[in-house]
Parts: structure tokens; C-alpha cells; sequence
């Protein structure tokens, strides 16, 4: 995919998706966070089945802030590299890398 067909598609729908990019003033290396819906139920709000008494419907849950992993647009087949997956802040991480890098120069 092309680099700004990519940036649009990044940057569309944030609210839904969560996409990001962060760029360090330390490094001035930029970041792209994704965060990765794997699927747990997260449901909040809804209505409970009286057969079932299990939580339907999806009120306040249609923005997860997330993308499935199927979908995501992190690869190398899109030009990345160093591609990391953790738990915890993106910013947190970002912040660790630049005090990394700091430490070394």
C-alpha cells in the first residue's frame, strides 16, 4: 500500500478504530499504535435475555476504540518494521524506548 493511501486510511475513523501516531521529539522516531481488539466480551450495557439471561444488544459499545487482528494495517507488507505487541500504555512504551535511547548517546 502506498505511504499516504496508508496515512489516510490510519487516520480514518479514530474514534472507532483507536489509530494513532505519536512522533518522538527525542528520537524523531514516528510511532503508529494500533490497538488490537482480541475479541473478549466487553459488553457494558444492553438488554439481558429472559430465556438466556445472557447480555445482549451493543448500547454505548459500537466504539471499542480497537481493530480486529485480521484487520489491522501494522505489517510488513506495509512497510513496517520493528513491530511490537504488548500490554500496557503505547505512550508508557514510547516513553521507555526514548529513555533507552537516551541512556545510549
Amino acid at each position: 500500500m502506498r505511504r499516504q493511501e496508508l496515512l489516510k486510511r490510519f487516520l480514518t475513523g479514530t474514534d472507532r478504530t483507536g489509530r494513532f501516531i505519536v512522533s518522538s521529539k527525542i528520537t524523531g522516531i514516528t510511532y503508529f499504535v494500533e490497538p488490537i481488539d482480541h475479541g473478549k466480551s466487553t459488553k457494558l450495557w444492553g438488554d439481558v435475555d429472559p430465556a438466556t439471561q445472557k447480555l445482549t444488544g451493543d448500547y454505548g459499545n459500537k466504539s471499542i476504540g480497537a481493530v480486529k487482528e485480521k484487520d489491522s494495517l501494522i505489517n510488513e507488507d506495509n512497510g513496517f518494521i520493528n513491530i511490537l505487541t504488548f500490554k500496557g500504555s503505547p505512550l508508557g512504551e514510547i516513553d521507555s524506548r526514548d529513555k533507552m535511547y537516551e541512556s545510549k548517546h
